[in-house]
């Protein structure tokens, strides 16, 4: 069932194994300014599958484009464009990898913070308003470019390989079980070493 939008961050170490099988995933690297990029979800694609679509500043570029299956202008009450959502980008996610974007003001934050969480509130009210359009574009193109990839080459070239990422999700959710058992065996072996 599809809940509410949200945003989120997506834990880096994630987002960098998910790139070392596509480029197309976006970066949420510090070293090119990018740590601070969220994310709109959860989104139920295919009725169990769970993905984020990323967020981007406007570029010049954007204006002239037009809304299509996998990029939407994210627009404010004075039809500003504040934001686009990449489709083509999404990727897989479970929650172990979110983290919900604090948007909330509070008068400890520089202008700066206030500044990007009052876009970053104006663009999760689009998302919100817009919900069932969102996930019903991410639902078709999903569709598209994993069932009928020969008839949608353009589009299937400007995606992430979802199929593959979805198989990359399931890789690294084994591993940190396998660590946090590992960890938590540790953890008992040492606490009853301590009770001797």
């Amino acid at each position: 069932m599809q809940s509410k939008l949200s945003l989120y961050r997506v834990d880096i170490k994630y987002i960098r194994d998910l790139q070392n099988k596509d480029d197309k995933v976006r970066s949420v690297s510090p070293q090119i300014n990018k740590q601070f990029r969220a994310f709109v979800g959860i989104i139920v694609v295919c009725e169990d599958k769970k993905y984020c679509v990323p967020l981007s500043s406007p570029k010049p570029k954007h204006k002239d484009m037009k809304n299509y299956l996998d990029f939407s202008k994210i627009t404010d009450n004075n039809n500003k464009l504040i934001g686009v959502l990449n489709f083509n980008s999404m990727i897989p996610v479970d929650e172990s990898v979110l983290t919900v974007l604090d948007i909330n003001i509070k008068k400890s934050d520089t202008p700066a913070t206030s500044h990007y969480k009052t876009l970053a509130r104006k663009e999760l009210e689009w998302c919100r308003k817009n919900q069932d359009a969102i996930v019903s574009k991410a639902n078709k193109l999903y569709k598209m470019v994993t069932e009928t990839p020969e008839k949608n080459r353009n589009l299937t070239r400007r995606c992430c390989d979802f199929k593959k990422l979805e198989n990359e999700l399931m890789r690294y959710l084994e591993k940190n079980k396998n660590e946090n058992e590992k960890l938590s065996k540790t953890v008992t072996t040492t606490v009853r070493k301590g009770r001797k």
